[in-house]
């Protein structure tokens, strides 16, 4: 199975363009982060449920009055949809470092039981990065729960995985990522849904979008990322931009020095930590588990 075979490329192609409603693939970023015109309109939505790993979760952008110590981009477009609703309700029940079963496995279920009428759903990360895991394969198992999620009526939004082309040693998942961007691209049309795009993100490229560890976006990340999500959704926002300088001399992008102290402090420890789990140690917890508003009773 290939990704040019994996779907009928025109399936879904008869729905609406307008993903407030549910249906369609997203408009495409036509304009600048932040360069939003007319009256500030939350859109449609009133009950969000985000799904995935770490990068749902809020690795990466620390927040101690933020439920798990993390705020991150799922939060940041909760703030930015709750605006003026009090009728508002998020929850997250991403976990850090799971696989794609693990995150279908554990939580399609419960996400469809509370009722969403707009999922996020990024799922694969890991596998793709480090289990080398084959990327059409993942996406048939990931093509199945979206259409689940779909059928509820809810808007489903879906990430394209990020271009780590120039990050040392992670650059070598580059041709998996891309594959399973594309298959991701296909069942968004085929079940109506909006693609997020972090492929195509160029802002990403800036060294301080990133956590040290490189596999993690930073605060600047995420506020970047829930920008551009809102904009796929067509909802004006008041994330506004922030300019990155010009790289610095000896980034992380250049320094011999700084990779090998990056993978002696950040990845190694990581894989051998993903490799040595203990049996009797207890499933990490989503963050958000029920519907709530964004910021308490």
């Amino acid at each position: 199975m290939n990704a040019a075979g994996f779907l009928d490329p025109g399936a879904g192609q008869s729905g609406t363009s307008d993903p407030a409603a549910g249906r369609g693939p997203g408009r495409q970023l036509g304009r600048e982060l932040g360069q939003i015109a007319g009256p500030r309109e939350a859109g449609p939505w009133s009950r969000y449920v985000a799904m995935g790993d770490s990068f749902t979760a809020g690795l990466g952008d620390p927040e101690p009055l933020s439920p798990g110590g993390m705020r991150g981009w799922a939060d940041r477009i909760a703030e930015e949809l709750s605006g003026g609703r009090s009728d508002f309700r998020y929850a997250n029940l991403a976990v850090s470092g799971l696989v794609m079963r693990e995150i279908l496995d554990r939580q399609l279920g419960p996400a469809i039981a509370l009722k969403p009428d707009l999922v996020t759903l990024s799922a694969g990360g890991n596998d793709l990065v480090f289990h080398r895991s084959d990327p059409d394969r993942l996406a048939a198992s990931l093509d199945a729960a979206v259409g689940m999620l779909s059928a509820t009526g809810a808007t489903v939004v879906l990430f394209t995985g990020p271009d780590w082309g120039d990050t040392p040693l992670l650059g070598h998942n580059r041709g998996r990522v891309a594959v399973f961007n594309e298959n991701i691209r296909t069942i968004a049309v085929r079940h109506h849904g909006v693609i997020a795009d972090l492929w195509a993100l160029r802002q990403l490229s800036d060294p301080r979008m990133w956590d040290p560890d490189r596999l993690h976006f930073s605060p600047m990340g995420h506020h970047t990322i829930a920008a551009m999500v809102l904009e796929s959704l067509s909802v004006p926002h008041t994330l506004s931009p922030l300019e990155p300088k010009p790289m610095p001399a000896g980034s992380w992008r250049e320094s011999k020095a700084g990779d090998i102290a990056w993978f002696t402090n950040y990845l190694l420890p990581w894989m051998v930590s993903r490799v040595r789990k203990r049996s009797d140690a207890p499933p990490l917890a989503p963050k958000r588990p029920e519907p709530g508003p964004v910021y308490g009773s």
